[in-house]
């Protein structure tokens, strides 16, 4: 009784004062410590047993699996004079547990060569392991000993059945023993979903799930999450405003994922939205959802929004400290994310790869040659981290924008692994800005062999060719793109206005407010040049006249995002824009002049980074 009841000094005590001890009197001493995973006091009580009998051996196989003492959990069965279904059972467990899985099934091997009748707990066991190792031909002969058993209709083992083919990509397998079941429960349901998502068939997975007889947290969240991974970000953020119509309340992996969602849509106001509801609710936020939090602050330009979370995190993991280096380093604060690296040693938390590409990506946003390569240095010499190919990539773009072509080359020569197509493209992409034509021509035309479908290449290198005059190269690059079916990927840019995302193509006249926007647009180049802008005509790499030039520049689709923004969204609420290419140096120098004219700030996400536009300047320092 004391036992069971967690009192286990009181039920020392009267173990120790009882004048007679039978075989029940130590196995309910030792359960107790089983219960309570005290090991050691297990062990001692274990090794003094007058009588070690089957029932308190697979007790301590059981304690022993559970606390990652294998090999002693493997001693104890080794030396049992006799075995039952439960002590297999229980060491099959101890290697599924700690994720041996190999070993498991070894051991489940043996016990049937052993002539061992199987029971339902050791079927699932080992079918979890199967599906760990993604082995489907192995669970499909475990299936049939379910059968020859007569065990294979129970709803659990049909579950694990079910979920092993699923993972496995056995769906036909999975879809005939869900529908000719005779009980389904909900973990049937939600295993039937994932395996449909896992495949890819997420129509399917949709339907099965609008058919639910009921559904429980894990239905909403196992389908929300797979729309976020085959990224339907609308269908995520969709299926969660219906969660919440019908009033379920959202676990951390539903949040993360629609976090996550409104992210990638650049729905900011959303995104604001679910961390309100989180500290409404008053939610837990641990580490992976701080985490998210903190990366979907950052990539909208919110820093201080990030700050907050990151301050308020009671658990900080690396992930938190790497997304934080990336997000400030990203936004510009290039001083402070090498300061929280400095902070994050400082508090014992050990760096991984991620955090010396975040390290490295600072010191790349802001042209910090010597510090990039002391941090480059320190990564094999002080951690034990060997640099990776993204790791050699950095360093090639951090020479490459400042200028060191031939050194960022010889970097390129003398690396340990094969230079990848990112690299050379950092390489490429810092010739065409310091105007290196000759290695510029060379580094393009290896990528464009290398590369035939990657239109950013052969862009790269017809701008090249185009900044010189050399328009015969120009057409032969545009002949080869069409030739292998190459299509320039349009400059688009984002903008949310009150919860709805407006998205604007190059020249685009296709929105509901395009007259408006025109407007805007004519009012801003008369401001633009009462401030002494000058469009750079070095931008536009085509073989027509400045006036035409001109033109062509105001219709980027940042600046129409901008007209947009100072249209719909009243000051001093910032003017937040996502675009899918980087933003290139005219629109650069209408943002800065934008802001001050107008007196906003305006946020602009390219491809590579933010630039914070206020009273005229911008926080990349004019270093991009």
């Amino acid at each position: 009784m004391y036992a069971v009841c967690g009192c286990l000094g009181d039920a020392r005590k009267v173990f120790d004062e009882s004048c007679a001890l039978d075989s029940v009197s130590w196995n309910s001493m030792l359960a107790g410590y089983v219960s309570a995973d005290n090991v050691d006091e297990a062990k001692w009580l274990y090794e003094r047993m007058p009588e070690r009998n089957v029932i308190a051996s697979n007790s301590m196989i059981v304690l022993l699996g559970r606390s990652g003492h294998l090999e002693e959990a493997a001693k104890v069965f080794d030396e049992m004079p006799e075995r039952d279904l439960v002590s297999w059972s229980a060491l099959v467990s101890c290697y599924e547990q700690n994720e041996m899985y190999d070993e498991a099934l070894r051991k489940f091997k043996e016990m049937v060569v052993d002539g061992v009748l199987v029971d339902e707990v050791v079927l699932i066991t080992v079918l979890s392991a199967c599906t760990h190792l993604v082995v489907g031909m192995t669970g499909q002969l475990i299936h049939a000993l379910a059968i020859k058993a007569g065990i294979e209709l129970y709803i659990n083992l049909q579950n694990a059945l079910i979920h092993m083919y699923s993972i496995c990509g056995e769906l036909v397998a999975a879809e005939k023993l869900f529908s000719s079941a005779c009980t389904l429960d909900l973990i049937s349901w939600n295993s039937m979903i994932s395996g449909y998502l896992r495949c890819g068939e997420v129509e399917k997975a949709r339907s099965l799930f609008d058919s639910m007889p009921q559904r429980d947290t894990v239905s909403w969240s196992v389908l929300i999450s797979g729309y976020a991974q085959r990224d339907r970000f609308a269908d995520a953020l969709a299926l969660f405003q219906n969660m919440q119509l019908e009033g379920i309340q959202p676990d951390e992996t539903i949040l993360v994922s629609v976090i996550s969602a409104c992210t990638h849509l650049s729905a900011l106001d959303q995104g604001a939205w679910i961390h309100a509801y989180i500290r409404k609710k008053q939610m837990k936020v641990n580490v992976i959802l701080g985490t998210t939090l903190i990366d979907m602050y950052m990539k909208f330009g919110s820093v201080p929004n990030a700050m907050e979370v990151f301050r308020a995190m009671e658990e900080k993991g690396v992930s938190t400290w790497n997304a934080l280096i990336l997000g400030l380093a990203m936004n510009g604060f290039v001083k402070e994310s090498l300061a929280t690296f400095s902070e994050m040693k400082e508090c014992s938390i050990v760096p991984n790869e991620i955090t010396f590409l975040a390290v490295l990506g600072a010191c790349r946003h802001m042209g910090l040659v010597e510090e990039g390569r002391r941090h480059f240095d320190a990564m094999s010499r002080k951690h034990g981290i060997e640099p990776t190919i993204k790791h050699y990539g950095c360093m090639v773009d951090l020479l490459g924008r400042a200028g060191k072509l031939t050194e960022a080359e010889e970097l390129i020569a003398n690396m340990p692994v094969p230079p990848d197509v990112s690299t050379w493209g950092a390489l490429l992409g810092a010739c065409k800005k310091h105007g290196d034509n000759v290695m510029g021509e060379r580094v393009g035309r290896k990528l464009v062999d290398l590369q035939p479908e990657h239109d950013g290449f052969h862009v790269l290198l017809s701008n090249i060719y185009a900044s010189k005059g050399s328009w015969d190269n120009v057409h032969e690059i545009r002949g080869m793109m069409r030739q292998h079916g190459v299509i320039k990927t349009p400059g688009c840019s984002m903008i949310e206005v009150k919860g709805t995302i407006h998205e604007f193509l190059a020249g685009d006249k296709t929105h509901p407010q395009s007259e408006d926007i025109e407007k805007m647009l004519d009012d801003m180049a008369k401001k633009l040049k009462m401030e002494g802008y000058a469009p750079d005509t070095r931008e536009v790499l085509l073989d027509i006249d400045e006036e035409d030039k001109e033109t062509t520049l105001f219709r980027h689709s940042e600046k129409i995002a901008i007209a947009f923004g100072l249209l719909t969204i009243d000051a001093p609420t910032p003017i937040r824009i996502m675009k899918n290419l980087r933003i290139c140096n005219d629109c650069h120098m209408a943002a800065k002049l934008i802001s001050r004219a107008y007196d906003r700030e305006i946020v602009v996400r390219d491809r590579h980074r933010f630039h914070h536009f206020k009273q005229g300047s911008c926080s990349c320092l004019d270093y991009w």
